[in-house]
């Protein structure tokens, strides 16, 4: 009768490890997914509302006294510039990583709402930049000077007022 309870247990036996071994697996791929989650949501938070209230903390103020008093606000385009330029000896090619600073909210909405035109605008006159020029960084100043104004007057066109302050290159490869 021993004989019998001690082959019933080794009979189940794997079966049981089986099932601790997909459980553990399992609760390591949950506990991997959570790490995941609390990494992504420290580091890919809403910077510019974050950077906003850390002013507002600072001055003691709330967030609106915080916009009231520099009120600069960010506006990334959707993906990179990318595009080819035509060199002397080779062709380039070049992707460009673009955020605008506007000043308030309702340039921010107007920004955010002629995305298409500034992206078009932009590509515009990134490709017609020449190779030569954006090498230096004096060319890439006078590009994105160039790119500025060029905004502003699209959007100048379209809303009355030229919305952005400034073109930021926050990414610029050549290759």
């Amino acid at each position: 009768m021993a004989d019998d309870n001690l082959q019933v247990d080794v009979e189940t036996a794997p079966g049981k490890r089986r099932m601790y071994w997909v459980l553990a697996i399992g609760g390591a791929v949950l506990l991997l997914i959570a790490v995941v989650f609390g990494v992504v949501s420290m580091l890919g938070g809403d910077d510019e509302v974050s950077a906003q209230t850390s002013d507002s903390v600072k001055t003691g103020g709330s967030l609106r006294a915080g916009l009231a008093q520099d009120g600069a606000l960010y506006v990334p385009m959707p993906r990179p510039f990318l595009f080819n330029l035509p060199g002397p000896d080779r062709t380039y090619l070049v992707q460009i990583k673009v955020q605008l600073q506007v000043r308030g909210n309702d340039a921010q909405s107007a920004a955010r709402k002629h995305i298409p035109l500034i992206e078009d605008t932009l590509l515009t006159t990134f490709s017609a930049a020449e190779a030569d020029q954006i090498k230096r960084k004096e060319g890439k100043d006078e590009l994105r000077t160039q790119a500025l104004l060029n905004v502003q007057n699209a959007l100048q066109s379209i809303t009355g007022k030229p919305q952005v302050d400034r073109v930021l290159f926050t990414g610029f490869v050549m290759q």
